[in-house]
């Protein structure tokens, strides 16, 4: 945004007061960009100043990138009335609906936004109308494309196909878990053989679940027949904390 000021100067007589008058006026600022350091941006730098733009700020970037730095400068100089021009549309926006966002910054800030190629101009009535159509025409695109999206996933759904990871025990393996847990196989064995890891057959078998909960009962001790009485024999330790042999009665 530029201030033009001029002075004022009193011709009356006996007057000597010098009034100092200043006018804000809007500025065009100009973007340009190409993709890739071969490119050159002389052509749109020329048609933005045959537009009347008093600055350009330049990037080489991909229409992707989303790091653009003189973009985000150009943006830091645009002030309430001033103007973005760009040569066409496809060097400020990504898609069209981020280029319908970066409008919408633009128009909250009070930031006109002007086209040199599509002969936009969002200043004026007619400019607005156009970008108010690419919004809807934008809005009904992700509309169509939830739709589609919806409607393959139920599609997939009455097929059986849930989507997301394949289960690690397919009913094959499943069966052939049981089989081996049945002829009482170490689970560790189980899961080697099957490719797959001991928490996934805890989970997945119910069978090793319940048994993992279940409490241990204490088996009587060999040496000690049930109902006789006798105490089992305890081997002796001696001072140095060691095991020793078991003592007689």
């Amino acid at each position: 945004m530029q201030k033009h000021c001029t002075k004022l100067v009193c011709h009356r007589k006996g007057c000597r007061r010098v009034v100092q008058q200043c006018v804000v006026m809007s500025e065009f600022l100009g973007y340009a960009r190409v993709s890739t350091a071969e490119q050159t941006a002389v052509l749109q730098e020329d048609a933005l100043r045959a537009a009347g733009c008093s600055r350009i700020w330049s990037d080489t970037a991909s229409g992707s990138n989303t790091d653009r730095p003189q973009l985000a400068a150009v943006f830091d100089q645009l002030r309430v009335g001033d103007t973005l021009v760009v040569w066409r549309l496809d060097r400020l926006g990504r898609s069209l609906p981020h280029l319908i966002e970066t409008i919408g910054q633009l128009e909250v800030r009070g930031v006109g936004f002007k086209s040199v190629q599509e002969s936009i101009d969002t200043t004026t009535p007619g400019g607005r109308l156009v970008f108010h159509v690419f919004g809807a025409l934008a809005s009904f695109e992700r509309e169509l494309i939830q739709e589609r999206t919806l409607a393959g996933l139920a599609a997939a759904r009455e097929r059986g196909r849930l989507g997301g990871r394949p289960t690690a025990l397919s009913p094959a393996k499943m069966k052939q878990a049981r089989k081996m847990i049945g002829e009482k196989t170490p689970v560790t064995e189980v899961a080697q053989v099957l490719g797959v890891s001991r928490a996934t057959l805890y989970r997945r078998v119910p069978e090793l679940a319940e048994a993992r909960t279940r409490p241990v009962m204490n088996e009587p001790d060999a040496g000690v027949t049930p109902g006789s009485g006798s105490a089992p024999r305890r081997a002796q330790r001696d001072p140095r904390g060691h095991r020793g042999v078991q003592g007689h009665r």
